[in-house]
């Protein structure tokens, strides 16, 4: 390791010093050695330092920076990226799992005075591009006022630039809400059923089985074969080589399709205990059957898929209450893997999501702090706790951190996603 570090860095050094006016990294020290130096802070302090120097901007850009990386044979970096609220109001949040105390501000998207209340949309990252796509919001334009209408609207942030600003997609080509979405191999997303949903009525809205893909060369959104029946409330992800003859396969989960009413009068949804796959290459779909038996659980839970080292997806897991179910493809069925060390009651919300080959689950809770003198009254701050299980030692940490929001995160309406870079 010493010595690719070593030829690594030289290389760098070599690199930067062949460019005209760019100084020593940071004097005193070899290049190659602050070279190394630099590229193992955390993202937060990567982004900071970059006004340092011409010197530091060169080789803290993702040209120079992720290339190095990959020389060093530095493990991938997952970022969380946590969206506690209507991103138009709240800004993103990013963490580095590497420093849990340094969190990272993102700029909010876009917002119109007329539509507030953004909910139910999908943030997937691409790379070290993050998208915001759909969800449900209200129009103060609109009768009634409290029925949401769902969104067609698409963004982009790239974290590789060293300005980060949303970029203004083209619409999607349906409107929709609570629905699967996962990267797409070619690149861009891939999205998949949802529709707009009332957040006291289920039956107020609406189901769709479109599906559609963003093609970022054309920039335009391609619409390719629909579910075989509507389906809003799913969560999807691409599967390599599960299809026939080895097809890469876009997998769409659980949800509800449809509504009934308890005692003939209140609505309630009927949840889908199977999954459909549609073939990237043949785009058809096939039907998987139903995941687990009617008297195992009401619907599926969370879900987090870990991915090898290439970027594909090699793990599938859910959480359900305390218990972590790992999925067997072969089987079509969730098998219990671990249980949570702490308890999460049942009325509290909570986060699932897969980072650096590890399940991290995310409670939040204002927790008290110690005052700075015994005779002032003492406060609560809000705290972000993660119980992080690593399913190849079979092992648990537990770590808090205190996140840069004023009230504790509603894991049913925020919204996560990993950025790799």
């Amino acid at each position: 390791m010493a010595s690719s570090s070593s030829s690594a860095g030289g290389r760098l050094a070599g690199t930067l010093s062949l460019r005209p006016g760019v100084a020593s990294l940071i004097p005193g020290l070899p290049d190659d050695v602050a070279a190394v130096i630099l590229c193992l802070l955390t993202f937060p302090d990567q982004s900071r330092l970059r006004a340092t120097s011409r010197a530091w901007r060169l080789l803290l850009s993702a040209a120079t920076l992720l290339p190095l990386r990959r020389s060093l044979r530095l493990p991938r970096r997952h970022l969380l990226c946590l969206f506690p609220t209507d991103p138009s109001l709240a800004s993103p949040i990013l963490l580095d799992p590497a420093a849990p105390t340094a969190w990272w501000s993102l700029p909010p998207i876009p917002c119109s005075p007329q539509l507030y209340g953004l909910a139910n949309f999908a943030a997937v990252a691409v790379g070290g591009q993050i998208y915001v796509l759909g969800g449900s919001r209200f129009d103060a334009r609109s009768y009634p006022l409290d029925n949401p209408s769902s969104s067609a609207a698409a963004y982009r942030l790239d974290l590789v630039l060293s300005r980060h600003r949303w970029e203004r997609l083209p619409d999607m080509r349906v409107p929709r809400g609570s629905f699967a979405c996962a990267p797409a191999p070619s690149g861009g997303v891939i999205v998949a059923g949802g529709g707009s949903r009332h957040p006291t009525f289920p039956s107020y809205g609406s189901r769709t089985s479109g599906v559609e893909w963003y093609d970022t060369a054309a920039r335009a959104w391609r619409v390719t074969a629909a579910m075989p029946r509507d389906r809003a409330g799913c969560v999807g992800f691409v599967a390599h080589g599960a299809g026939d003859g080895r097809e890469d396969e876009f997998w769409v989960m659980g949800g509800y399709d449809g509504y009934t009413t308890v005692g003939g009068v209140v609505p309630s949804d009927v949840y889908c205990r199977d999954a459909v796959a549609l073939g990237l290459w043949s785009g058809k779909w096939r039907e998987i059957g139903d995941m687990w038996e009617e008297w195992e659980r009401a619907r599926l839970g969370p879900v987090a898929a870990i991915s090898a080292e290439d970027g594909r997806v090699t793990e599938v897991f859910m959480l359900d209450g305390n218990d972590i179910f790992r999925y067997n493809f072969s089987l079509n069925r969730w098998l219990k893997e671990a249980t949570l060390r702490r308890k999460i009651p049942s009325t509290q919300s909570c986060g699932f999501i897969a980072m650096n080959g590890e399940l991290y689950v995310l409670t939040s809770a204002k927790v008290p702090v110690e005052a700075s003198s015994p005779w002032r009254q003492s406060k609560k701050r809000l705290a972000l706790e993660f119980q992080v299980y690593n399913p190849a030692a079979k092992t648990w940490r537990v770590l808090t951190t205190h996140p840069p929001v004023n009230v504790p995160i509603d894991f049913r309406t925020a919204a996560l996603c990993t950025v790799e870079l």
